[in-house]
């Protein structure tokens, strides 16, 4: 059975994949940054930034309550970056929601750490009081020289303070590394700086996705002619050496996204030796060499 949203989208869609049974709930179009070289998701030109009417959001969010109120439980605002928003702007909508879709028990949003970097602990735990529970935050890299690399526009530093925001305001922490994202030449230093990272913020949530270059990554080696693409194997060793570098203490990690080699699933640290088994067998299994060939394939 399919369901018709009072809500205007535009196409293409994107939200996390924990965020699958979600209301998707836009509040702007494309991401405020848009520069990063590896991401494409904002590029088409009818995802140019804009930030959604209010009046319009309000009605989607009024006009969602009407028809299905009691049967959403989760809201994801997207698009990609929500929290660029004025506090009360997002203060408003958060309160509609509870108004007219009062089963909802999470609402949740990527956030940019430049963007955090405009809003205090008080508006972010304000926010939270009002139902924003889980910001989701591509930190990609917490090594200085890829982050530069890429364009993404951030640092160790930046992205660690929007993070400690977020802890001390009471919003939980999904962050996303990118396994690699350095090539071959900065493999080392990309998996212990976003080790680094993490043992810094100790986030709720962990999860590692494989870089993707789409249109043949022409942006991207535009940027960094010289970086190389990680095989397979090679993709297993950066992230054994990242998760022996990770000292966490009750954080979920997931490693299961469509592009990543090995499904890994565990909570660290209680789980990080039977990951890091899975893991070393990967680099060793006798497969590797036919693993190997068909990402060649691929190129």
């Amino acid at each position: 059975m399919s369901i018709m949203l009072p809500i205007r989208y535009v196409e293409p869609v994107f939200r996390p994949p924990s965020e699958a049974d979600s209301l998707i709930l836009p509040v702007t179009d494309g991401c405020s940054w848009n520069k990063c070289t590896f991401c494409e998701m904002y590029t088409a030109p009818q995802k140019a930034f804009r930030a959604r009417g209010e009046d319009e959001v309000l009605e989607s969010i009024r006009r969602t309550g009407e028809r299905y109120g009691n049967q959403v439980r989760r809201v994801f605002l997207a698009d990609g970056d929500a929290l660029v928003l004025p506090t009360r702007r997002l203060l408003s909508y958060l309160e509609a929601i509870r108004e007219h879709l009062p089963a909802v028990h999470r609402v949740s949003s990527y956030c940019l750490a430049r963007n955090l970097a405009r809003k205090t602990v008080a508006e972010l735990r304000t926010l939270a009081e009002a139902g924003l529970k889980l910001a989701y935050l591509g930190a990609e890299s917490g090594d200085d020289e890829v982050l530069a690399r890429v364009n993404k526009g951030e640092t160790f530093e930046s992205t660690r303070a929007a993070l400690d925001k977020l802890g001390e305001a009471g919003i939980s922490r999904s962050v996303m590394i990118l396994n690699g994202l350095g090539g071959q030449a900065l493999s080392r230093q990309h998996a212990d700086n976003s080790a680094r990272l993490a043992n810094a913020t100790q986030p709720e949530y962990l999860s590692t996705l494989v870089v993707t270059l789409h249109d043949q990554g022409r942006r991207f080696m535009e940027a960094w002619p010289a970086w190389q693409a990680l095989d397979p194997q090679g993709l297993f060793v950066e992230m054994e050496r990242f998760l022996s570098a990770l000292e966490l203490r009750r954080t979920v990690f997931r490693s299961d996204h469509a592009s990543n080699w090995l499904v890994l699933k565990g909570n660290l640290g209680a789980d990080k030796a039977r990951l890091l088994a899975d893991v070393r067998a990967a680099i060793e299994r006798p497969d590797a060499a036919p693993l190997r060939a068909a990402w060649q394939r691929g190129l």
